[in-house]
């Protein structure tokens, strides 16, 4: 956590009377009280009810009361989470499942492939590149040197056809927003055109390398630019997005022989509708409609001269179209592959083929198709996990993905698109032997009876004895998919003799297009609803007790452990609720949230009003209840998420339970939204988190690493 000199102070001057009560903490229920925090009250009237809102102030984030608040905040973490003993294990443990040598899912271009590499014994990932599937890595860009802590870091972007020309974006923290540069890839220089600092959506090299398309999102919304290498980029023309709003994403595809230009737009998050256009740049033609008309989603690449799509159009579970470009009426669209009863998640083009990624029963499965839809066969994976990062090229001959399940660490694979033989490209040598753990798939009926799965992780031989402590992880949104995939946090977890649970719950994408909408607008309670049947069955079924029961959750997951927490506050004994939405009264008035109207509605309407009213975690807390430990985890550089949402929350239920339990703070002044982290903070932050949790469940922090678990005896009680 980066803290300001005042906190640092803070942490050092703890008196000595509360480092002693502190170092008993685990074995009792009372804390110290958390600093005050100043009343002023707002009143507003919505669609005729009374809204009160104590903390409005905390909404301003530059404020030197607000910057005072958070200074006071994390002092008091501080002290509560650095006197705990067993955070030295902890944090070694964590190390070793994090501090291994990692790679992403290769792209490939000119027979050449680029990833992000990063060694057991660096802090940030550098960009590689290897001339051939077995080539030497040769290092393209290492942000190391940048600056002393690592606190800025660089994402590929775009490759040229020829794997002569990178883009990458340079982050500082983790905020959203990058700074554009481009490398000659042969002769190791950096271009000297940049595109400044912004949110963008994506980035194109041109095949020839004479510029570059770019989608930026500004004030009036997204639109795209094109750039010519060498000239001023204030002057880049405009060649598509004028008129649209900031509610609609705007992206932009070309072709690898540059012949066509493909612009999509998405009205909002997530969106259940998408408008694509196109333009035969070869020509010099208009940009023309390709399907503007449809509430449906269409995604995928270019073949030649036609698109192969992945859609819900007519499919709630997705199949696959075809559109040439040179005669687009729907009329001559082809279906390629039919829906099925399992979930389409993603599409890539490989060797002239199409590789299908499907979820059974929230288990991958690659299944690939001839150009003409006649089966091909079926990709063998190296086990029951996760397939993500499915790439390829139509004209190249091989795929590649990333593998893992809950317990194995991540593969890299290749496939040969004719012959469909798997090879392993690169393994994880994260020390994590899958036969010391198991993955169990339960399902649970949840309030309306919607039978609903979740995973179990666990260590060989762990039973249900009614008090296993369970650290329960969901999402719930926005299509994505929770499935098994390797998670450091859940294997420290269960190597302590907890059961990690992960919820498939409604508002994702693992049983298509219909889990979704059953947990958005106005069916959002039933995610919520997910999570708690959930929870009351693994307590039905003797994994657990309320005690020794945690919710974790980011972003949209911060909202479903926040409303959990607020409609069942006796059912959980912790709660972890990072970078969340809180307020959804006012949500949509901050940073990018108007992207997620189409998601979760918008207090402005009447109707939307009285949903989002009746869950909100912000307006559901009520004083005098007895609500679980929580620790809400944000920063200032989150540019998606506004922190306003975990500072108010924090202020509010610090006054408002009786529990006796902490509510805290975890406010780091560099941290974003997702990712930009050097792994030496990674590693800070996982380890504040699990001591939290592992405090507050009665679990010792050392157990898995030559210590036993401290056990029931000494778990907090409500």
């Amino acid at each position: 956590m980066s803290r300001s000199p005042a906190v640092s102070a803070a942490r050092a001057a703890a008196p000595a009377v509360l480092l002693a009560l502190l170092l008993v903490l685990p074995a009792v229920a009372a804390v110290p009280p958390p600093p005050p925090t100043a009343v002023a009250e707002v009143r507003d009237t919505l669609h005729g009810v009374e809204i009160v809102d104590p903390y409005r102030w905390l909404e301003d984030q530059q404020s030197p009361a607000t910057r005072a608040w958070i200074d006071a905040q994390n002092a008091y973490t501080d002290a509560l989470l650095g006197a705990l003993p067993g955070r030295e294990a902890m944090k070694e443990r964590l190390a070793r499942l994090m501090r291994a040598d990692a790679v992403g899912t290769p792209r490939l271009a000119g027979g050449r492939y680029f990833f992000s590499r990063r060694a057991a014994d660096q802090d940030l990932s550098v960009l590689v590149m290897r001339r051939g599937p077995d080539a030497r890595d040769e290092v393209l860009v290492d942000p190391h040197g940048w600056t002393p802590d690592h606190s800025v870091s660089v994402t590929l972007l775009d490759v040229s056809d020829d794997g002569r020309m990178i883009a990458y974006g340079v982050r500082t923290g983790g905020a959203d927003e990058v700074v554009v540069r481009f490398l000659d890839v042969d002769a190791l220089r950096t271009l000297p055109d940049t595109l400044p600092l912004g949110r963008y959506l994506g980035v194109e090299i041109h095949p020839d390398r004479s510029g570059f398309h770019y989608s930026r999102f500004g004030r009036e919304g997204a639109r795209i630019h094109r750039h010519a290498f060498g000239a001023d980029s204030a002057g880049d023309p405009l060649v598509f997005g004028e008129g649209r709003g900031p509610a609609q994403l705007v992206y932009v595809q070309l072709s690898p022989d540059g012949r066509w230009a493909l612009y999509s737009v998405h009205h909002g998050s997530a969106a259940s509708k998408v408008e694509l256009w196109a333009q035969d740049r070869a020509a010099g033609g208009p940009v023309f409609p390709v399907v503007t008309d449809l509430d449906a989603t269409f995604a995928g690449g270019f073949a030649g001269d036609r698109l192969i799509l992945h859609t819900n159009w007519k499919a709630p579970n997705g199949r696959v179209l075809a559109i040439d470009l040179r005669e687009p009426s729907r009329e001559r669209w082809t279906e390629v592959v039919p829906e099925r009863t399992s979930a389409l998640q993603s599409i890539a083009l490989a060797g002239g083929r199409v590789f299908a990624l499907y979820l059974e029963n929230v288990i991958s499965r690659v299944r690939v198709f001839e150009a003409d839809g006649r089966p091909a066969g079926e990709v063998a994976l190296p086990g029951a996990g996760t397939v993500s990062g499915l790439s390829g090229r139509w004209d190249a001959p091989e795929a590649l993905f990333s593998f893992s399940s809950l317990a194995s660490p991540p593969s890299i694979q290749r496939v040969d698109a004719a012959s469909l033989r798997r090879t392993e490209w690169w393994r994880s040598p994260v020390p994590v032997a899958p036969g010391d753990f198991v993955v169990r798939q339960e399902w649970f009926a949840s309030k309306d009876g919607t039978r609903v799965p979740m995973f179990l992780l666990h260590r060989k031989g762990t039973r249900p004895d009614g008090r296993r402590p369970v650290l329960m992880f969901g999402y719930g949104g926005f299509r994505q998919s929770m499935t098994s995939a390797f998670r450091p946090e859940a294997i420290r977890w269960a190597d302590m003799g907890g059961v990690f649970a992960l919820v498939n719950l409604r508002g994702g994408a693992e049983f298509g297009e219909p889990w979704h909408e059953a947990g958005m607008l106005g069916r959002k309670q039933n995610t919520f609803d997910d999570l708690i049947a959930a929870a009351e069955w693994l307590i039905a079924n003797r994994w657990t007790v309320p005690a020794r029961l945690a919710i974790s959750g980011g972003s949209n997951g911060g909202l479903l452990v926040g409303a959990a927490m607020t409609q069942r506050p006796d059912l959980f004994r912790a709660v972890l609720c990072g970078v969340p939405l809180l307020d959804m009264l006012r949500y949509h008035r901050f940073l990018v949230a108007r992207f997620w109207v189409t998601e979760y509605g918008s207090a402005e309407d009447p109707e939307q009003f009285r949903w989002l009213h009746a869950y909100s975690p912000y307006h559901r807390v009520r004083p005098g209840t007895a609500y679980p430990a929580v620790m809400f985890v944000t920063g200032d550089a989150d540019t998606r998420v506004a922190p306003l949402h975990a500072r108010k929350m924090t202020a509010l239920l610090q006054a408002a339970s009786t529990s006796g339990h902490p509510v805290l703070l975890h406010y780091d002044t560099q941290a974003g939204h997702a990712g930009g982290r050097s792994v030496a903070k990674a590693i800070e932050d996982e380890t504040d988190e699990l001591m939290f949790l592992a405090w507050q469940l009665g679990v010792d922090p050392a157990a898995g690493s030559g210590s036993r678990e401290r056990g029931a005896a000494l778990a907090p009680s409500r």
